[in-house]
């Protein structure tokens, strides 16, 4: 477990510029809106052609299990070969489902299912040559660099860190992946959304004018919740509840409203230079909700001075608003497909499912790898998901927060000191002016 709890991390790595989604036959662009012919070329990872993508999973819950079957519906030749979680009831119950939908694609056996905490290293021995990461946030840098030295193609559910330390740890990683060939794809469907990337492209061609201010929101009702049972560690109890520790999921902020805020670093070409926040734990007050908050509210400041707010809960009974909005010299913008102002615009979604996003990642990821040109957005989803760690972060010590700083200096490391099903002590609910900035 030293190479879990004793990482050693870049402490200075290069920022990242743009990124490109594979759609089809195109690349596009996203941060220019420019268009290039993909060529085929030799694939990695021992995929040619129109070779078989074979597919192991590492953490089988819901998402994980979701984004297996968006993979399959998302192109031919795609196998799931390998199920791994840490539980054997979750891996077990994920294979069920992908059997029973596609038994055809589904090519698990006995012998490739996997449970136990090191179920990931037994899924990369396996002869996958793409996995998916979607256990608990908290496991996310582990799996990735594991992922990539077994030189795997990897789609990686978001969020990739819960702490700077761990933010550090993707960036290095996703370099190396760089150097040796490696695809990873994050799960911030948005990016490759139709409505989104043509309504960026507007946007990013002065539809609105210059961006001058802009809100993002994840307003939503409260989420389920496991009982816990007297058989139950503390560890597998707070696995099982993972939602609800800063270690595992990085609070909702990181787990959640980084989609959205993810939607703004990209509008405003990169991330913020600070951050203001405050939050609390007002209606989620029961022990069994870990030591997380239900609500955040943060102002980041980008370099050219803008503000833009974030607001985020989880509160049963209120109102649900999910989205963004950007507010610009000549007009305002919902990214998700409309132009508001003298360039007025709206997105014909008409036949169009708006959940095709979620497979549509999975068929820029291995369109990518089939052309020889493996998308690589590590480092790009590690500082959407650094900046809403330093919003968390702002809002738990009551202080100002730069990214600079959180990249560069920032030590807190939430890794439990051990990592087995065993006792694992909760973290004190944060309160500021009383947590220290780390």
């Amino acid at each position: 477990m030293d190479n879990i709890t004793r990482r050693a991390f870049l402490r200075n790595a290069a920022l990242v510029g743009g990124f490109a989604a594979v759609a089809g036959n195109r690349i596009v662009a996203q941060t220019t809106g420019t268009e290039a012919s993909a060529s085929t070329g030799t694939l990695n990872a021992n995929v040619a052609g129109t070779d078989k993508i074979r597919v192991g999973i590492i953490g089988a819950g819901g998402r994980g299990t979701g984004a297996a079957i968006d993979c399959i519906k998302s192109s031919e030749g795609v196998e799931i070969v390998a199920i791994g979680d840490a539980f054997m009831d979750k891996a077990k119950k994920s294979f069920d489902k992908i059997k029973e939908q596609f038994p055809d694609n589904c090519k698990v056996t006995e012998e490739t299912i996997f449970d136990g905490i090191d179920n990931y290293e037994k899924v990369l021995k396996t002869d996958c040559n793409l996995v998916i990461l979607a256990a608990p946030p908290g496991f996310r840098p582990v799996h990735l660099r594991a992922a990539i030295e077994a030189g795997k193609h990897v789609f990686a559910e978001k969020p990739v860190a819960v702490d700077p330390v761990g933010v550090r740890h993707v960036i290095e990683t996703s370099e190396m992946a760089e150097k040796k060939g490696l695809a990873i794809v994050a799960g911030t469907q948005r990016r490759h959304s139709q409505s989104y990337i043509e309504t960026m492209k507007r946007i990013q061609d002065g539809a609105i004018g210059e961006i001058v201010g802009g809100q993002c929101y994840w307003m939503q009702e409260g989420l389920w919740h496991v009982d816990r049972t007297p058989q139950m560690s503390d560890m597998e109890w707070q696995m099982r509840n993972w939602l609800y520790f800063d270690w595992i999921s990085g609070d909702h902020i990181v787990e959640q409203h980084v989609h959205n805020i993810d939607v703004i670093n990209w509008a405003m070409g990169g991330p913020p230079v600070k951050c203001l926040a405050s939050g609390s734990r007002f209606v989620r007050t029961d022990p069994k909700y870990g030591n997380v908050y239900d609500n955040f509210n943060v102002e980041f400041e980008y370099e050219n001075g803008v503000r833009t707010t974030s607001m985020c809960r989880q509160w049963e009974g209120a109102s649900f608003r999910v989205g963004e909005r950007l507010v610009g010299t000549k007009g305002t913008a919902d990214p998700n497909g409309e132009i508001m102002g003298a360039s007025a615009w709206k997105f014909d979604d008409k036949g169009i499912d708006r959940r095709q996003a979620y497979v549509d990642e999975h068929t820029d990821l291995i369109n990518s790898i089939r052309a020889g040109k493996p998308l690589n957005e590590g480092k790009r989803i590690a500082e959407s998901c650094l900046t809403a760690i330093m919003g968390r972060m702002a809002a738990y010590t009551g202080q100002s927060v730069s990214f600079k700083w959180a990249l560069n200096a920032s030590k807190l490391d939430l890794t439990p000191k051990q990592m087995e099903l065993g006792p694992n002590e909760v973290n004190p609910v944060p309160q500021p002016g009383v947590t220290k900035l780390i």
